[in-house]
């Protein structure tokens, strides 16, 4: 049987736990959520304090060439380049996921004219969805979207461009993102990978995998801050054949000259639209030291085993109790979180968050845990479950309070 003196002990011999000082953490909270919103590295706080009260308050529009403001994207690209196997000059800064989704989808079509499909999947997140049907509708194409174990299958001659979340977002299912790709091609389809729910949590092999364009988000296990600025990847075979749809001045290959004809940059910098949400982008950049020295291969070996010995507890701890693994039992076919279901699910959720243990909850009934590598602990993880099955066994969760519905769940 799995203890809290073994999970300590697992912490002790723990060649990251050093990482977790690099996060402001709070001491009275087992924080779960970061495949949501990554806890706040230490660092960032000061950065941009200086940000505000020396660059912008006394540096004024001197900024944007005195502090370096103005190649943040490009800097900050360059960073995030590192952790998902792509090569300096491929990933930028920019706007959303979903905004960055939008580009590439139309940019990915238009790269394949003759062809009319984009294939999804139905489980995947609802704006990845909702985006590839506005592109389909826009560019005459068919949005045709199969269960995840389908897609191989579906990949014909008549799909444009495979459109995936690498780690899906409720169950935490991953796919092997060099076997999908590399089918894609085969059926001369470009592939487009959402990679949200993996960068930072492990490595990815963006280049060895072939992939074509990826996209991101800054404030899942990257840690930038709710609503940090994302990111998207061109793979630099691409980039001179990519014409983006939002062609802002920023995307320009000169643009400060100012001139009303449109001629896109050379290099990533396309992929860019209008001025970047610069605080955004400071804190993205000053958040990324929290990977300074990190061997990835370390990062997701902790992922993996904090993944399992949450798994084993699950079986130890919460048997009877109406939960259901609804995560990968198969570290290899699974991301860095792991995903419970229970018909009240809800409602456990809001009771356990209540006790200052955090994850979060995705309808219809599922309880999500993520586990951020770099600040997680294996006693965290005992206490969690130890906190869930009191909450299950003794109903706890059978209150208004925790059944009452939030706007943000």
């Amino acid at each position: 049987m799995i203890t809290r003196e073994h999970c300590a002990a697992l912490d002790a011999a723990d060649t990251l736990a050093h990482c977790r000082a690099r996060f402001d953490l709070p001491a009275d909270t087992i924080y779960l959520d970061g495949n949501s919103l990554g806890a706040m590295p230490a660092n960032v706080p000061a950065r941009i304090e200086r940000a505000l009260k020396q660059e912008w308050a006394h540096g004024l529009i001197r900024s944007w060439n005195d502090a370096d403001w103005y190649p943040a994207p490009q800097r900050t690209g360059n960073k995030i380049a590192r952790l998902i196997g792509a090569g300096l000059d491929e990933v930028i800064v920019a706007d959303s996921t979903s905004v960055n989704l939008f580009k590439v989808l139309v940019a990915a079509t238009r790269m394949r004219p003759g062809r009319n499909v984009i294939l999804a999947e139905r489980t995947n997140f609802p704006t990845d969805v909702y985006i590839a049907s506005s592109v389909a509708e826009m560019t005459g194409c068919e949005l045709r979207c199969v269960d995840p174990d389908d897609i191989v299958a579906a990949i014909d001659d008549t799909v444009a461009i495979v459109s995936l979340t690498h780690v899906n977002y409720k169950t935490g299912k991953r796919y092997d993102m060099e076997a999908v790709t590399r089918q894609a091609h085969e059926a001369g389809a470009l592939i487009v990978w959402d990679l949200c729910h993996s960068a930072g949590a492990m490595p990815v092999s963006l280049n060895r995998s072939g992939a074509d364009f990826a996209v991101g988000c800054g404030y899942k296990y990257l840690n930038g801050g709710p609503g940090a600025p994302a990111f998207v990847f061109v793979a630099s075979r691409h980039i001179e054949a990519v014409r983006q749809p939002l062609t802002g001045w920023h995307g320009h290959s000169k643009p400060f000259d100012l001139t009303h004809d449109y001629a896109p940059h050379p290099g990533i910098d396309r992929m860019l639209t209008g001025t970047a949400p610069q605080l955004g982008v400071i804190a993205l950049e000053s958040a990324l030291e929290a990977f300074d020295g990190v061997d990835l291969d370390v990062l997701r070996d902790k992922s993996v085993a904090l993944g399992n010995v949450f798994i084993e507890l699950t079986d130890q701890e919460l048997k009877g109790l109406g939960c259901m693994l609804a995560s990968p039992r198969d570290a290899e076919q699974r991301g860095s979180q792991v995903s419970l279901g229970h018909a009240q699910g809800y409602a456990i959720m809001q009771a356990l968050i209540a006790r200052n243990v955090i994850g979060d909850f995705r309808a219809p009934d599922i309880l999500r845990f993520g586990f951020a590598p770099l600040y997680v602990r294996y006693v965290d993880i005992w206490d969690t479950i130890a906190q869930l099955k009191d909450i299950i066994s003794t109903d706890a969760w059978n209150t208004e309070e925790f059944k009452a519905r939030k706007s943000v769940t």
